[in-house]
């Protein structure tokens, strides 16, 4: 790697060289025109039907903001559908449109074969650990409240 030695110990330096890697792997193999982002929308809502925008942003770690404006993208796309929801005015219920379904199946295979690339230099031990690692350290984020999303799972 050819960076400074000292980078090389700053966790933050490591983490977005690492989300540098994540993005050229995803232009390149999985999709131009879906960001990781609206791939992991699609994946919550194909789990929970009818999730109101406020529950997808807090799964997502999205602020009102920035899930609005990913609602309006998605939906102009035709991937999602946002309705007002009957019983509560203000709360918007978001379902896939079958063209998201389409776009869901048809990326999650990219998703999952562009791990390789991502970890390859990593052994099957290594890879988990790597997971459970920084499962760990954002559910510690969202716990200390610097994350407002759902904290992961514990490995």
């Amino acid at each position: 790697m050819s960076t400074e030695p000292d980078l090389l110990r700053h966790t933050g330096h490591l983490l977005r060289r690492a989300q540098q890697l994540h993005q050229v792997v995803w232009t390149r193999d999985v999709s131009t025109e879906i960001s990781s982002v609206q791939f992991g929308a699609l994946v919550v809502l194909a789990r929970r039907p009818d999730a109101s925008q406020r529950e997808l942003g807090r799964a997502l770690d999205l602020d009102r903001s920035t899930i609005a404006d990913l609602v309006k993208r998605m939906t102009r796309h035709g991937l999602i559908d946002c309705e007002q929801d009957e019983a509560d005015r203000r709360r918007h219920v978001l379902r896939l449109t079958p063209h998201g379904r389409t776009v869901l199946k048809t990326l999650r295979p990219r998703v999952d074969a562009i791990e390789p690339a991502l970890t390859g230099a990593l052994s099957a031990a290594e890879r988990a650990e790597l997971r459970r690692l920084l499962q760990r350290l954002l559910a510690h984020a969202v716990d200390r409240g610097l994350l407002h999303g759902e904290a992961p799972a514990p490995a």
